[in-house]
């Protein structure tokens, strides 16, 4: 449904071009059509998305979402369901990786997520924006200052566009919410995430894997499988390989032998022959979040929010239930005559999203520390622990709605596949 006839014109402004910033454009946009002005910033705009080859899972709530947006269906064949998940718990030169923990990959009657790459998500979403009538601007957000019911956003070449509401999605280094004066509680892991495409021989048949070693989670992802120009049949799967920041850059500047010999005590050889389809790159991981997600006529979405460690996988996924929310307060405010920029509406989404940021970044903090040590004492606890869960049913099945995002009957309406 789309803006009441007597809604007053709004202009929101988004200041970041990653998956959540565009995703936050093309719902209100779904939802208000005429009724607001999105303008999406970010120099990032005019490059080829294709060229970003990270994948993403996303979650059954989040690809409900893309489904009430109308985006599904043409993802749906380039997104590879995760059938089951194994977790094993073991130090890097044991000779058996024991599998301590099993999950089927079906909640509700679908997977509890999808692989995706990067690229071909924000393609679609980059389309679909244009298409719907989302300003595309390729250049960022300088700084913005208020003045009473509106901010004035100064971009880098100079313009300056007047808005009701400005969204900061420019990550988890946001310059927005530092010139806004918003406090960041941070925390580096000494840790540093190392991530590529991997080919292998076998086929995965949907399944995901995380090893638990003493430096870190070790995550093998199913991707789809690659159709090459000689007709032949690639198996690729992506890789999450969290090591000690001291180590990286040796690792990836070793002889490719010596990182491939890295990879494989890692990898194991139970899918055949591997290698790097991409070339590794190493990001570092931290905590971080911010102390309001809100100030004046300002929203702070996706990393630029809350940045937590990938052990759950669930980094993404927080961002697009910052858009769920965000969309979904905006869209009933402005259906009510209210002004979404207005105090009383970005409170909304404060008290929307405080409780579910803790507790993510409370439980992935706490599982990485768990984890992340071969202390055998320690070892034995969560082994042990593991194996409980593993002969518990009822309790599987309560952490894999969680992971799926289907747990909360409160959820925003686009988590549940509703449109606003």
């Amino acid at each position: 449904m789309g803006a009441g006839a007597g809604m007053e014109r709004s202009r929101i402004v988004i200041a970041g071009g990653g998956l959540a910033g565009l995703s936050l454009s093309l719902a209100l946009k779904r939802a208000l059509e005429d009724g607001v002005d999105v303008v999406m910033c970010d120099p990032a705009l005019a490059r080829d998305p294709h060229g970003d080859r990270r994948s993403f899972a996303i979650a059954a709530s989040a690809r409900r979402m893309f489904e009430a947006l109308g985006l599904w269906d043409k993802m749906a064949d380039k997104a590879q369901p995760i059938l089951d998940m194994v977790i094993t718990d073991s130090g890097l030169q044991d000779p058996v990786r024991p599998t301590f923990l099993t999950f089927e990959g079906a909640v509700e009657g679908e997977p509890f997520a999808h692989m995706v790459t990067s690229g071909d998500l924000t393609a679609l979403l980059l389309d679909a924006c244009r298409d719907i009538g989302v300003s595309l601007r390729s250049e960022g957000v300088k700084s913005f200052s208020t003045r009473g019911a509106r901010t004035d956003v100064m971009l880098a070449g100079g313009e300056t566009i007047s808005a009701a509401l400005l969204v900061a999605a420019d990550g988890a280094r946001s310059r927005l919410r530092e010139q806004a004066g918003i406090g960041w509680i941070f925390w580096p892991y000494n840790q540093s995430g190392i991530v590529a495409t991997i080919s292998h021989e076998r086929d995965h048949e949907g399944r995901a894997v995380e090893h638990f070693l003493p430096a870190g989670p070790f995550a093998i992802l199913p991707l789809k499988d690659e159709v090459r120009p000689d007709g032949t049949v690639q198996h690729r799967s992506s890789i999450v390989w969290s090591e000690r920041s001291g180590n990286v850059p040796a690792l990836l500047e070793s002889h490719p032998e010596d990182l491939q010999a890295e990879l494989e005590k890692r990898f194991g050889l139970q899918l055949g022959r591997i290698a790097f389809e991409t070339k590794p790159q190493a990001y570092p991981l931290a905590f971080g979040v911010a102390r309001c997600f809100v100030g004046e006529r300002l929203a702070l979405l996706g990393d630029a929010a809350h940045l937590i460690h990938p052990i759950a996988g669930q980094g993404l996924n927080l961002g697009l239930h910052d858009v769920a929310a965000l969309a979904e307060i905006i869209t009933d405010a402005m259906r009510l005559g209210q002004d979404p920029g207005s105090a009383d509406v970005l409170m909304q989404y404060e008290r929307a999203r405080r409780a579910d940021i803790t507790a993510m970044g409370i439980m992935t903090d706490g599982l990485n520390r768990l984890f992340s040590n071969d202390l055998l004492p320690v070892r034995l606890i969560r082994d042990f622990g593991l194996g409980l869960v593993d002969r518990m049913p009822g309790l599987k099945r309560f952490f894999i709605r969680e992971a799926a995002g289907l747990r909360r009957e409160n959820a925003p309406r686009l988590l549940k596949g509703e449109a606003l």
